[in-house]
């Protein structure tokens, strides 16, 4: 049995702030699949939970107007894999959303879970990193958007207001048009297992295919938070696409990573990881855009 004090249903996002703000401390349960885990370990033992699991205006993909691509909250990883929304403009997501658990974990978890349980290991948010999301928050204020980047706080913690509720992740038009992307994940099995180390690097390639005209990368493991490497990807822009720059991304995004020693994985084995993988993903963004490396 779970040990939970209280389940309350909401109806609509506003009742689901409403239920926020009338039970200080009380928790989002959307899938479940990590909430329920940390109610059954004990972490969450007696805890109130609200449930959103029902509100559909916050599930499912969709272009905005100015063709901002806007993906609910509550859309489970099998449905971004197979959207063809995500797979026109940024399959790297839909091949991230793939590695999360197995295909009866990515049928009921969420995106919006992924992003908020604030772990550095969820697949999903070094993807969005490397694509300069934004999210969409919703509280009794109404709605402000925040950088992804400015999201992660530190472990498990996010700029989530205790009353707010993440509804959407926003990627623009300029931050997809023209990239082109790949995503790694490196861990001991293929499914129904934790990242040791994620990297997601997209590329935009001049027109003869033949420069770095922008390079994004981010990680997960390889820090307290999913991070982006600006200073590695700021000395990519504007060089060749050989794999003399490969080698340089690879021994300057060291420079910016943190990882610890784990019982999966070392420090050191992870630093070593975040070279190969940048180089790996690197070679695999710049085929997909049509270049050589």
């Amino acid at each position: 049995m779970y040990d939970i004090e209280a389940l309350y249903e909401a109806g609509s996002v506003s009742q689901a702030i409403a239920l926020l703000q009338e039970h200080p401390g009380a928790r989002i349960i959307a899938g479940g699949s990590d909430v329920l885990i940390r109610v059954r370990e004990g972490r969450l033992a007696g805890c109130v939970l609200v449930s959103i699991q029902k509100l559909d205006a916050i599930r499912g993909i969709s272009l905005d107007p100015d063709e901002t691509i806007r993906i609910g909250a509550l859309t489970c990883f099998s449905r971004i894999a197979c959207n063809p929304v995500i797979q026109r403009r940024i399959p790297v997501l839909g091949e991230a959303a793939d590695t999360v658990g197995g295909p009866q974990i990515r049928n009921i978890a969420t995106i919006g879970g992924n992003i908020c349980n604030g772990v550095s290991s969820a697949d999903s948010a070094s993807t969005l990193l490397a694509w300069d999301a934004v999210l969409e928050y919703s509280g009794p204020k109404g709605i402000r958007l925040v950088p992804i980047g400015n999201h992660f706080m530190g472990p498990g913690k996010t700029a989530l207001n205790r009353d707010e509720l993440l509804t959407a992740i926003l990627i623009p038009k300029e931050s997809y048009t023209d990239y082109y992307g790949h995503y790694i994940k490196y861990a001991m099995r293929n499914a129904m297992d934790i990242a040791v180390l994620g990297c997601s690097v997209n590329v935009r390639l001049s027109q003869d295919k033949k420069t770095f005209r922008d390079l994004r990368i981010a990680y997960g493991v390889a820090g307290p938070a999913p991070l982006r490497a600006p200073e590695a990807e700021g000395n990519a822009r504007g060089r060749p696409v050989n794999w003399e720059t490969a080698e340089t991304l690879g021994k300057a995004v060291i420079k910016e990573i943190s990882p610890r020693s784990s019982p999966r994985a070392s420090r050191e084995f992870r630093l070593h990881l975040a070279e190969e993988l940048a180089k790996r993903a690197l070679r695999q963004a710049v085929t997909k855009a049509g270049g050589t490396l």
